[in-house]
């Protein structure tokens, strides 16, 4: 049976040091451990550790170069480092940290501290794998929704991007529109519901295909349910409400203006904008000056005129995630 404990990389040059943290640590977590830098450096290639301890004063390549070498690796700027180090300055401490270390530890050492610190960390780490799996999942139902359409990937992926431009325009935080961004990938997961005789119909439906059609936003409610995750939360809100027009002629609910979700209606403009710029089955893509006239043709109609405003005004970013997502 393979080893469940975390492994955590203990580096120093004195192997007193070493010696001390192990037996400190042995008994929860898998230990590897280097002399020195280069020699964790070859480590790390040959297997992720979960968390480093990292002594700052070594000989040749100081624990300092180690950090920022691994900051600067995209493979491995995500594993947590803890400083283990007799310098006890704050400007020391601030150094750390300022180069990406998650916590800093005095020698000579207290067991306890270091057991707390690295169950915390650790712990964190764990958090941070659930919210990359949680993504993960969301991304692919989002994915799954596009097997019942004639659209691609790359449509999700660029108006997906074109939320989150607006969304920055619009005042939210980057933490606001990087949900939004998360988010965007389901408005359509409800598609899945619809019968493929609707769905893959290469010609025009008819008024009572369109009704059944109009039945997706709240299916994609159904299947996302009620959830403690504001994530999830925030996708059924946009799938609820990114038909929905702002002079409520949308649809399921007919909902009109400012009671329109400001999520919903960013995405309606970004799934739009996309949609039209591209090609499907049944048209050609149209260039981007022709679907920017139609947008602006529908200030307060289908779109909050506030919204059309600021994605003109952010042309040249959607045009550029336009050229670098392409179908």
């Amino acid at each position: 049976m393979p080893n469940s404990k975390q492994n955590v990389l203990i580096i120093d040059d004195e192997p007193i040091n070493l010696k001390v943290l192990n037996n400190i640590l042995k008994d929860t977590y898998k230990l590897t451990f280097a002399k020195s830098g280069a020699e964790a450096l070859r480590l790390i290639e040959k297997e992720q550790p979960d968390l480093i301890l990292l002594d700052v004063m070594m000989p040749e390549m100081t624990g300092y170069q180690v950090c920022e070498h691994l900051k600067q690796t995209t493979l491995y700027k995500s594993i947590p480092i803890i400083f283990v180090t007799a310098l006890n300055d704050a400007v020391d401490e601030a150094k750390g940290l300022n180069m990406g270390a998650v916590d800093y530890i005095s020698k000579p050492v207290t067991p306890a501290v270091v057991k707390a610190r690295v169950k915390t960390h650790l712990s964190l780490v764990d958090v941070n794998e659930l919210k990359r799996t949680r993504l993960q999942i969301i991304q692919r139902l989002g994915r799954a929704a596009e097997y019942k359409d004639n659209e691609t990937g790359m449509h999700v992926m660029r108006m997906s991007h074109y939320s989150k431009i607006i969304s920055l325009a619009y005042g939210h935080s980057m933490k606001e529109a990087d949900a939004l961004f998360h988010a965007a990938p389901m408005h359509d997961i409800g598609k899945i519901g619809i019968p493929d005789s609707i769905m893959l119909k290469p010609g025009k439906l008819t008024s009572e295909e369109f009704c059944i059609m109009q039945k997706h936003p709240e299916i994609g409610a159904e299947i996302l349910g009620e959830s403690d995750s504001d994530l999830i939360e925030l996708a059924k809100i946009v799938s609820m409400t990114h038909h929905e027009k702002w002079d409520g002629t949308g649809y399921p609910k007919q909902l009109k203006g400012e009671n329109i979700p400001i999520e919903g209606r960013i995405v309606a403009l970004a799934d739009v904008f996309d949609a039209l710029t591209s090609v499907r089955p049944y048209k050609e893509a149209w260039t981007v000056e022709k679907a920017v006239e139609f947008i602006t043709s529908q200030k307060n109609k289908h779109f909050d005129p506030e919204l059309v405003d600021l994605f003109v005004s952010k042309l040249d970013k959607i045009v550029e995630i336009k050229n670098r997502w392409k179908d």
